[in-house]
């Protein structure tokens, strides 16, 4: 069994992107400037924007953090997000989700500039996608692509079985899979809540990404021998017995599915580390296209 170690496979990616930024200096430019906006508190919000920022900092990108009150009116929000849609020295923006229940997150995503669109979310993003345009893909279905090619793991011709058909993992993944691409061209099942014979499918899967928010979901009497599991879960389960009074766990059973498939994602240390690759390398496009002078075209 082959373990898909998200730190070493981020940590490819981030030494590419860090010579990129050391060449960018020398020539005496500036470096890619990503902004994170982060409204409230919440925990999880926290940690994953506070790991952006550390991760930016290492390879030499810059990055501001935005941070504002929960109870800040959408108007506000909005108004910050067209500020920095003018600035020519902000690349990239991402606003942290989920948002409080006042804000709509549609609108929030529509109000960024398209070409500052590092999250992959924008309706013209999303298109451009579907049509196999080159465009901003969804960072999570990006780091997961950029590991199938760190790993080498072929995917011409296999069938991959999809759990959970958000915008912001299922749906996009199970494009770029079907998709003419060097770590594509599968034939793709997207599953959700009400598939039936779900385990039935599964079983039929070479490549299992499970995305669905449901902790150990899926077990491994649901995974043939031999398959590829992609675990896209994390939630943190309470426990008494950890320090931190819980544990993080994935979608999928890692003990036992672990036996079966031929190579499988670890919870933490996946998938989530290569979402913060995938949303770099969103970034450094982003900075190449206002050097191409397409920054602010939708």
């Amino acid at each position: 069994m082959m373990l898909l170690d998200g730190k070493i496979a981020s940590q490819a990616v981030k030494e590419s992107l860090k010579t990129t930024v050391h060449q960018l200096l020398m020539d005496g430019k500036p470096a890619p400037h990503l902004a994170a906006i982060l409204v409230g508190t919440n925990g999880a919000s926290e940690t994953y924007v506070a790991s952006k920022v550390k991760n930016c900092e290492e390879i030499g990108f810059r990055s501001s953090l935005i941070r504002m009150e929960e109870s800040i009116e959408e108007a506000l929000l909005l108004d910050k997000i067209y500020e920095l849609n003018n600035d020519a020295a902000i690349d990239g923006i991402l606003v942290q989700l989920p948002l409080p229940k006042h804000i709509s997150e549609a609108k929030v995503i529509e109000a960024i500039n398209p070409a500052k669109d590092v999250d992959g979310f924008h309706p013209i993003s999303v298109g451009k996608l579907v049509q196999g345009l080159e465009t901003f893909i969804p960072a999570t279905p990006y780091g997961i692509m950029l590991m199938l090619e760190h790993f080498n793991i072929e995917t011409k011709g296999k069938h991959a079985v999809v759990i959970g058909r958000s915008n912001i993992v299922g749906r996009p993944m199970s494009i770029l899979l079907s998709s003419n691409l060097k770590h594509g061209n599968c034939t793709v099942t997207l599953c959700h809540s009400h598939t039936p014979n779900l385990k039935e499918i599964c079983l039929q899967g070479d490549i299992i990404i499970a995305a669905l928010g449901r902790p150990e979901f899926v077990k491994a009497d649901m995974v043939k021998e031999g398959a590829v599991v992609i675990d896209v879960g994390i939630t943190r389960v309470e426990d008494p017995t950890a320090k931190k009074g819980f544990r993080i766990k994935g979608d999928v059973a890692f003990d036992e599915v672990s036996t079966k498939a031929s190579a499988i994602t670890p919870v933490p240390g996946g998938v989530g580390l290569m979402t913060i690759a995938g949303l770099l390398k969103n970034t450094l496009q982003a900075y190449g296209l206002k050097a191409e002078g397409l920054g602010q075209k939708a």
